[in-house]
């Protein structure tokens, strides 16, 4: 399902001896500094705007704080069971304490464990406080950067739940391309589930399409079968890109009598999983749809990281190297290597922060120039002089402006990319025999290894909270949510406020500026 881009718009903002040019979405009001206007030579500070759904606010009025912050606890507030029915809590049957029950004779709750979240637990989406819209990687609400408190709701099991375990049906499924670590968010899923009491899981098989293809049946789920699953890659229930209508999933979910539906995607199967939320609201129902953002490349809003992307990383550290030694071992050598990564370069900055030895990075939100003076292909010149050998790291994204574009699109409704790796080989070669300088370029393109490989032990353990939160939310009633990580905390966050554009790398950030110090490469303009 493709989501909506926001308009853009321009305009200026006073305040004081300011005067501040930003550009953005027509709703938002969260301001981020992206350096200066270039293009006018001028003091002028270019601030980019960073959030799209709240009204624009007037920081002449005194109380714009409160207006912001109610706005904000409105978006983030979490859609729950109560919301469109009537529905009664009861005693949790989650406890690591004992196997004994949890209520005393007289029906009342034990105190003696606290290992529950209440539910006004916050934790604080943003911790910074930045004293200019100037500082490395400022996200500003007002340009005079004021701090204002943001709370997200604790993730977590609640003492009350909303649902009859013996009761439930529980399904599981997974969309859109493979990830490490999806097989073990399956695996603590049921186990959780086991852990309320739940029976009857079930397993959806290849997305979306598991729905409404009448040879794809479920697959009973249990620790038995889900025990060892987290010790291969892939996904033991399949995957596919697109999906059904959105009304036919919800007439399935009835069908097959569904309470609970975990939902492991990216941006677009969040979106999806929001649509059938929604469905299922507006028939009142009483089922819970929980996400479980799924993305190597990263590029999901709010979240401190996703699952997948630290294996993706060190998955990459084998082609880099391979890449280097190629180039190291050549008269003028020059490794290229193409990592993953649609519009977003996480995987390309942190591979190439990380392995330490690549002199050139480049990716989507970067614009850069292959010839001229200041260009890609300049830069290669004086590291073949300097040092005989060379290091490019591309994300996939990058440079699409130099490419053919299509206008096809996937079963997802992504935009099919043309090859930069290809292009860039093809130019690197080209300029070198021009220029009458030998070169030998070795082109290494891992795409599809990185996401196919086992979860390492940092994504397997981010996985094993993820999957038990999305369990906890389940029960404590919560629907149309997802859960993550922010600022070091589990949180659950409403999913419209993670799909509304794709996160992207901050050329204003200081990892982006940590890159560039690594690499020592110039600016490409």
């Amino acid at each position: 399902m493709a989501l909506a881009q926001p308009m853009d718009y321009a305009g200026s903002i006073s305040s004081g001896q300011k005067h501040l040019r930003y550009f953005g979405v027509h709703t938002s009001s969260r301001l981020q500094c992206v350096g200066h206007d270039r293009k006018s030579r001028t003091n002028q500070l270019v601030v980019r705007a960073v959030s799209a759904d709240h009204p624009q606010l007037d920081f002449s009025n005194p109380n714009w704080k409160k207006q912001f912050q109610e706005d904000f606890d409105k978006r983030f507030s979490l859609p729950h069971l109560r919301d469109v029915i009537d529905v009664e809590p009861r005693p949790t049957t989650f406890s690591l304490k004992s196997r004994t029950p949890l209520e005393n004779v007289n029906g009342s709750m034990q105190e003696s464990w606290n290992g529950y979240v209440n539910d006004d637990d916050r934790a604080l989406l943003k911790v910074l406080k930045f004293a200019s819209p100037t500082s490395a990687g400022a996200v500003c609400i007002d340009p005079d950067c004021s701090w204002v408190e943001q709370w997200v709701h604790r993730a977590g099991p609640r003492k009350q739940i909303y649902f009859e375990p013996q009761y439930v049906k529980a399904g599981i499924v997974t969309c859109g391309g493979l990830c490490p670590g999806l097989n073990d968010v399956i695996r603590q899923i049921v186990l959780t589930l086991e852990k309320y009491g739940v029976k009857n899981i079930v397993g959806i098989q290849h997305g979306f399409r598991g729905f409404f293809e009448d040879h794809l049946s479920e697959v009973p789920l249990s620790r038995h079968v889900v025990q060892n699953i987290n010790l291969a890659g892939g996904s033991f229930l399949g995957v596919s890109r697109g999906g059904a209508n959105v009304s036919d999933i919800v007439d399935s979910i009835q069908a097959r009598r569904l309470d609970m539906l975990f939902v492991l995607g990216g941006n677009g199967t969040h979106a999806g999983a929001n649509a059938i939320h929604e469905e299922c609201r507006k028939r009142k129902l009483q089922v819970s749809i929980v996400g479980v953002p799924k993305t190597i490349d990263n590029d999901i809003l709010l979240m401190d990281k996703t699952f997948g992307f630290d294996t993706a990383v060190e998955a990459a550290q084998r082609a880099i190297n391979s890449a280097y030694i190629e180039a190291h071992s050549a008269f003028h050598g020059i490794g290229l290597v193409k990592l993953m990564g649609r519009s977003s370069g996480f995987i390309t900055m942190h591979a190439s922060l990380s392995s330490g030895q690549v002199d050139i990075c480049l990716i989507p939100e970067v614009p850069f120039t292959l010839d001229g003076p200041n260009g890609v292909l300049r830069h290669l010149e004086h590291l073949i002089e300097t040092k005989g050998f060379a290091l490019v790291c591309v994300a996939e994204g990058a440079g699409q402006e130099y490419l053919q574009k299509s206008n096809a699109t996937d079963a997802s409704g992504n935009m099919v990319l043309g090859d930069i790796g290809v292009h860039l080989q093809h130019k690197i070669k080209s300029h070198f025999k021009n220029i009458g300088v030998h070169s030998d370029v070795k082109y290494i393109d891992p795409t599809y290894m990185l996401r196919a490989v086992r979860a390492n032990a940092s994504d397997a353990i981010l996985c094993t909270v993820l999957g038990q939160n999305a369990v906890h939310g389940a029960f404590a009633g919560f629907s149309g949510i997802t859960t993550g990580v922010c600022n070091t905390h589990n949180v659950y966050l409403p999913i419209p406020e993670v799909i509304k554009t794709t996160r992207f790398v901050d050329p204003n950030s200081r990892m982006w500026h940590r890159c560039l110090t690594s690499t020592g490469q110039p600016d490409f303009h």
